[in-house]
């Protein structure tokens, strides 16, 4: 047993994260699992969170997670697929509402650019042809 009673300890390090999930034994003989979130607050002080599963409680607990990351994934998923259902709709109602592209001088016709936007300002200038009257 390692110090402050310390089985097993691993850790994820993130940007301005770092998680450290230690499997501890108290002095019952009690095995638990302290997950300890530790943030950066200013550059010089950390911010240092933890929570602590017990061995028996551990199977609702990650029970309960399970069903989190699963709810997650699956409004992850949902959203992609939103998105897209847009984009598609967003791109038919363009081709049928005949709205006008705007190219810039000197760029062929016939290769058309799907995806690109155009933005900025578009400068209409008028000739008028002169009729002698």
């Amino acid at each position: 047993m390692g110090a402050r009673g310390e089985l097993f300890t691993t850790s994820v390090i993130l940007d301005n994260r770092s998680y450290f999930f230690n499997v501890k034994e108290n002095r019952n003989g009690d095995v638990f699992l302290q997950v300890v979130e530790s943030k950066s607050r200013n550059g010089e002080d950390f911010d240092r969170h933890a929570i602590v599963i017990f061995a028996d409680d551990m199977q609702k607990f990650f029970k309960g997670m399970d069903e989190s990351l699963s709810f997650i994934e699956k409004d992850r998923k949902e959203r992609i697929k939103r998105a897209a259902e847009r984009k598609a709709a967003r791109s038919q109602s363009s081709e049928k509402s005949g709205k006008k592209v705007y190219r810039k001088k000197n760029e062929p016709e016939s290769q058309p650019q799907p995806n690109i936007k155009r933005t900025g300002r578009v400068h209409v200038v008028s000739k008028r042809i002169k009729t002698d009257e």
